[in-house]
């Protein structure tokens, strides 16, 4: 089993699940809960988001401080479970940088959310010629 990070498994060799669970708090974290493929396209970045068994009225994005937020929740059920992994709720940021919120584009569809984000122009730098006396 992979718990998002390098395990080392040998048939009949329990010792490395007690390090696995012993090291998982330091070395996992939810962002293995949304994996993301992102890649440049022309004008921009596309994220592929994971985020099976999510309805879209679910999931939200936001855009604060140059941080675009992705979180989903869906509703707790009322039931007794003899195990629970599933977990009922993800968040996950990505910096991009300096982008107006109207020029991000959002579609989910087949438990994937992509996201197109455009490529800023870089800002090139103010030249100032000081005099000399």
């Amino acid at each position: 089993m992979n718990n998002g990070y390098l395990t080392r498994r040998t048939q009949g060799n329990d010792i490395f699940d007690v390090f696995d669970n012993f090291f998982k708090p330091m070395f996992y974290d939810d962002m293995h809960d949304m994996r993301t493929d992102i890649r440049e396209a022309e004008g921009g970045y596309v994220l592929e988001i994971e985020m099976p068994g999510f309805r879209k009225e679910e999931i939200s994005v936001s855009l604060e401080d140059g941080y675009l937020t992705v979180s989903g929740e869906r509703g707790a059920k009322e039931q007794k479970y003899l195990r629970k992994e599933i977990k009922e709720s993800f968040r996950r940021s990505y910096y991009v940088g300096e982008v107006a919120e109207e020029d991000i584009k959002a579609k989910y569809e087949d438990g994937i959310l992509t996201l197109t984000v455009p490529k800023k122009e870089p800002k090139k730098p103010a030249v100032h010629t000081i005099r000399v006396d």
